[in-house]
C-alpha cells in the first residue's frame, strides 16, 4: 500500500523561503520616513510663501486703494503725503471704514488715519509706509515695508508708482 501526502502551505524552509527579512523591512521604513519628512518640509515652505503672497496682496491693494483716493481727491492731493509714517507709529484700534470715506477729501474725515490703521493692521505693527506726490509732474507714490518671520530678508518693500 502507498500513501500519497500532499503538504499545501506551512514552511518549507531551505532557499526557497519567501517573506521579508528584518533588515528589508528596516530599509522600507527609512524610506518612507524620509519622504515623509521631505513632504512636512514641503508642506512648511508652502505655508511660508502663501504667507508671504498674501502680505504682498494685501500691501498692493492698500497702495492702490491709497493711489485711488488720490485720484479721486485729485485736487488735495497735495496732503496725501502726510499719511506716510515710521514702524510703530500708526494709529491702532479697529479699522472702521465708511460709505462716506470714498468720496470725501482729506481735511478732518480721518481717511489718512483710517488708511494708516489699516497698514499697521493688516501688515502688522512694525510697517511703514512713504507716499510722495509730485504737484509739477503728477507722479504719485507709495512705498509700504512690512516684516516678514519667515523670510532670509526681514523687510519687504512695496513701491507703486502712478501719475493722476
Amino acid at each position: 500500500m502507498h500513501l500519497n501526502v500532499i503538504r499545501r502551505g506551512g514552511f518549507r524552509g531551505g532557499a526557497s523561503a519567501s517573506g521579508f527579512s528584518l533588515i528589508e523591512v528596516m530599509v522600507a521604513l527609512l524610506v518612507l520616513a524620509l519622504g515623509l519628512l521631505g513632504f512636512a518640509l514641503l508642506q512648511t515652505l508652502n505655508l511660508r510663501y502663501t504667507q508671504s503672497a498674501d502680505y504682498r496682496t494685501r500691501a498692493t491693494n492698500l497702495a492702490n486703494e491709497l493711489l485711488d483716493q488720490m485720484r479721486v481727491n485729485s485736487l488735495s492731493a497735495a496732503d496725501y503725503p502726510a499719511a506716510s509714517f515710521d514702524p510703530g507709529e500708526a494709529p491702532e484700534g479697529p479699522c472702521v471704514r465708511t460709505v462716506d470715506d470714498a468720496i470725501t477729501v482729506t481735511g478732518d474725515d480721518g481717511v489718512i488715519e483710517r488708511w494708516q490703521c489699516q497698514v499697521a493692521e493688516s501688515l502688522g505693527p512694525q510697517a511703514s509706509a512713504v507716499v510722495a506726490y509730485d504737484p509739477a509732474s503728477g507722479l504719485a507714490s507709495v512705498e509700504i515695508t512690512w516684516g516678514e518671520r519667515f523670510t532670509a530678508d526681514p523687510q519687504t518693500t512695496f513701491e507703486v508708482e502712478t501719475y493722476l
